[in-house]
């Protein structure tokens, strides 16, 4: 089987200026026109890489390489009309492996896919992990969707970023700063009541006996842990 690349662009004369030259290149080629349908082609058809532009509708290629990160180590080259610096910088941050300022030519960017290719190739590839399940709570890291059993959970976006830096960090004892700098920022390291609250929040949500938690467990003086024995993932 070929090399699979998954190009992501609302505008169709670049989703068939990509195909073109990259399947003229001998690359198998999927589009996808918003950041949604990239996160489902990416949990579904597992590419071996991924470009996608930046200023899409709904969903923009920051974000959306942010979701992919979740729970894919695929390789992601960003295609954007503004070449900032700040722009640049933010891709990387946000897990790209390149970045790519339109208007290209065809040349320089085969060349850059080869490029982040190879250096792909040289890191160990493990399979991606939709799935992650800790006891009878199991997250659908593509849809962003938590589930307790066979019973949706609705999370805040904040609740579910604390969720998700937990998951990432299972059997790791996590401190209030860490947890407050991670989810909402350096400028709140010191506004433990917020964290406190959402703590509270996420486990009337997610435990059968909130003051006797199992998936977020205080350690008195340390800060808190979700247990890895429990933890797993799956493709």
């Amino acid at each position: 089987m070929g090399t699979k690349i998954l190009v992501v662009d609302d505008e169709q004369r670049y989703r068939h200026l990509l195909r073109v030259n990259l399947e003229s290149e001998g690359y198998e080629v999927y589009v996808a026109r918003d950041g949604m349908e990239a996160i489902e082609q990416v949990a579904s058809k597992q590419p071996d890489l991924v470009i996608m532009d930046v200023m899409m509708p709904g969903m923009d290629g920051f974000t959306t390489c942010e979701r992919i990160r979740q729970f894919s180590d695929v390789p992601i080259i960003i295609l954007t009309a503004r070449g900032e610096e700040q722009d640049r910088v933010k891709g990387l941050n946000v897990g790209a492996d390149d970045y790519v300022v339109k208007p290209f030519s065809a040349m320089e960017l085969v060349a850059r896919v080869r490029a982040v290719l190879r250096r792909a190739k040289t890191s160990q590839q493990g399979v991606s992990k939709r799935y992650f399940v800790h006891g009878d709570l199991k997250i659908d890291l593509a849809r962003a969707e938590v589930w307790k059993g066979d019973r949706p959970i609705f999370l805040s976006a904040t609740e579910y970023r604390l969720l998700i830096h937990f998951a990432q960090h299972a059997g790791v004892v996590l401190s209030a700063e860490e947890l407050l700098a991670a989810v909402w920022g350096d400028s709140y390291r010191e506004d433990k009541e917020i964290l406190w609250v959402s703590i509270a929040r996420l486990r009337q949500k997610l435990e059968d006996d909130p003051h006797n938690p199992q998936h977020i467990i205080t350690r008195p003086g340390l800060g808190y842990l979700m247990p890895a024995e429990e933890a797993g993932a799956s493709g």
